[in-house]
């Protein structure tokens, strides 16, 4: 296995991409430690620790928060003295036109999907480093390369995560420590369904709100959550020593 007995946390894992990374993860050998702010509530939890048993521990975590990913942090290293990965796939998406666009919107949206991932890798970094091997990967996205309108603070945080990756990796990379980010485009999560579910709200069609999405790239099917995690495991393998300081665009030929 690729991974096997690598200790790891992934952020933001009760759902989406996170998710699939951490179920691969396991799958693979590693053991993984999920956190995300509904990761202490048991009820929304149950049926996660049934399907992964003892592979996978969940514990609140908000990446907004420093002490909270000090806290997080110290607990893993703690329970099995070290980290050896690190994925950040926490975010949030909220659309917003700039005249009239909120603080609390771009506050949310920058303090959660760049910060909070630079706050988790500061935790990290230097255990990864004393110890000579990590592993960052850091989910960000087309709109990191693409602009859209209404979606100012979402793809500012995606391109400035891509320019925090970008260093991590130049201060690891002596150390056996590498960082890179995934760019997807559309993929099939519930954040996906639930904006399908709003424009059905609205009137339209179920079938003509997918066929809306699938054709949104060139391939015509949506990315699903289980190929963005199976890059992510390569990336924080062995095999994945001299990739990094990389984006990798899982888009399925689509420019968002």
């Amino acid at each position: 296995m690729m991974v096997k007995n690598k200790i790891a946390i992934v952020t933001g894992g009760l759902s989406g991409m996170g998710r699939a990374v951490a179920q691969r993860l396991a799958a693979e050998g590693a053991v993984v430690f999920v956190g995300a702010r509904r990761a202490g509530d048991d009820a929304q939890t149950a049926s996660l620790r049934a399907e992964f048993d003892d592979s996978v521990q969940f514990a609140q975590l908000d990446v907004r928060d420093s002490r909270s990913c000090n806290g997080f942090v110290e607990g893993v290293i703690a329970a099995r003295g070290r980290v050896d990965i690190l994925v950040n796939a926490a975010g949030i998406y909220e659309e917003a036109a700039i005249a009239g666009h909120s603080d609390r919107i771009w506050d949310d949206t920058i303090d959660t999907n760049l910060t909070g991932s630079f706050k988790m890798i500061r935790e990290v970094m230097p255990s990864m480093l004393t110890q000579g091997w990590g592993r960052i990967v850091n989910i960000a996205s087309v709109a990191a390369h693409q602009g859209m309108a209404n979606n100012a603070a979402y793809c500012a945080s995606k391109a400035g995560l891509l320019g925090l990756s970008r260093c991590v990796a130049l201060e690891g990379a002596a150390n056996g420590v590498t960082c890179n980010t995934i760019s997807p485009t559309w993929v099939q999560t519930e954040m996906l369904q639930s904006f399908i579910e709003a424009d059905v709200a609205e009137g339209a069609s179920r079938a003509d709100v997918m066929a809306k999405y699938e054709a949104s790239n060139p391939q015509g099917k949506l990315v699903q959550p289980e190929e963005v995690a199976g890059l992510v495991v390569f990336l924080a393998s062995d095999a994945g020593r001299a990739m990094t300081m990389a984006d990798y665009q899982v888009n399925a030929g689509s420019l968002w």
